[in-house]
């Protein structure tokens, strides 16, 4: 199965979403399958792992680390990866507190190599998209744009060392830390310089949990897929930064999936965790082709390259 052929596949479902207001469908194939359940029991934390370094407000340079998680026992030799990023208004949070560890520690019982990261909080007062955007927000976003970026260099530079997959990388986060992903998606031409130059800094799709940008900013047809959870009732980053994203993401033919949460406001954790662990764990399979990784069974592969033949004939138009 070629990747544009997934691609296509993809867009033609992202499209019928965004009309239908579905969710991404479960992948298939016989369980336990890896990288779609939860087929590890535990999981070995590295803390504290230095993966760049970049100045603050007064140029003093900021140490960039990560917490690593990977699937206790696995033998698997080449294994996808993703990198979540916590939320905190760009002036606090922290790599080991609210849902991005727990989103980490839950995919690396699918198998993957996950990290949860710290990046520079340079805003001098919390950020409330609700409120427009400030030239101190917007630069604090850029700045953990490029820090992020950055820990997806590191991922590829270490990859050997980890076992890492550097051709199947994700991003995905939280509040500030869902708009750090969603910029890490769709602006990759810009890649900073935080550290490990030389590498790649584009991410096989994205998830964002109450981001988004304002106005589909910086989106053009050479993005990364996303997909978007967002209250409609949220006080902090409007749910139309949501809205506005997916749709400049389909009208440039890339994939993207808005998933209306209707009435809930920021980061409703409490209530959706089990929606932003399944359909982040099934969106990130299909954009990142894990039936097709090294180690899946070939029936994994079979069985998503049937799935691809019955939506192109839903679909006629795409498939090419």
């Amino acid at each position: 199965m070629s990747k544009s052929r997934l691609i296509r596949w993809l867009s033609t479902l992202g499209v019928s979403v965004a009309v239908a207001g579905c969710t991404v469908p479960q992948p298939p194939g016989a369980s336990p399958l890896r990288y779609r359940d939860q087929v590890f029991s535990n999981y070995t934390t590295a803390t504290d792992l230095q993966y760049g370094s970049a100045p603050d407000n007064s140029n003093n340079p900021v140490a960039l680390t990560l917490d690593l998680y990977q699937p206790s026992g696995d033998t698997q030799t080449s294994r996808p990866a993703v990198i979540w990023v916590h939320g905190g208004s760009f002036t606090g949070g922290d790599k080991g507190s609210g849902p991005s560890p727990l989103l980490a520690q839950y995919f690396a019982k699918l198998g993957y190599v996950t990290a949860s990261i710290n990046y520079r909080l340079l805003a001098t007062a919390p950020c409330n998209g609700s409120g427009g955007v400030t030239t101190d927000c917007y630069n604090a976003a850029i700045a953990a744009q490029h820090d992020a970026q950055a820990a997806v260099r590191w991922l590829r530079a270490n990859a050997s060392t980890y076992r890492i997959d550097p051709t199947r990388i994700a991003i995905g986060g939280e509040s500030a830390g869902a708009i750090t992903a969603t910029a890490v998606g769709i602006h990759s031409d810009d890649p900073g310089t935080s550290g490990n130059p030389g590498y790649s800094s584009t991410v096989g799709g994205f998830v964002s949990i109450s981001g988004g940008v304002p106005g589909g900013i910086f989106v053009d047809s050479h993005d990364s897929p996303g997909v978007l959870f967002s209250g409609t009732a949220d006080p902090i980053v409007p749910y139309q930064w949501s809205v506005q994203t997916a749709a400049a993401l389909l009208n440039d033919g890339v994939v993207a999936f808005l998933e209306p949460l209707n009435g809930a406001g920021h980061v409703p954790w409490a209530q959706y965790q089990d929606l932003f662990k399944t359909q982040s764990d099934y969106f990130v399979y299909d954009v990142l082709d894990a039936a097709h990784a090294a180690g899946q069974p070939a029936a994994a592969g079979r069985t998503f390259n049937r799935m691809l033949k019955k939506e192109a004939k839903r679909f006629p138009r795409f498939a090419r």
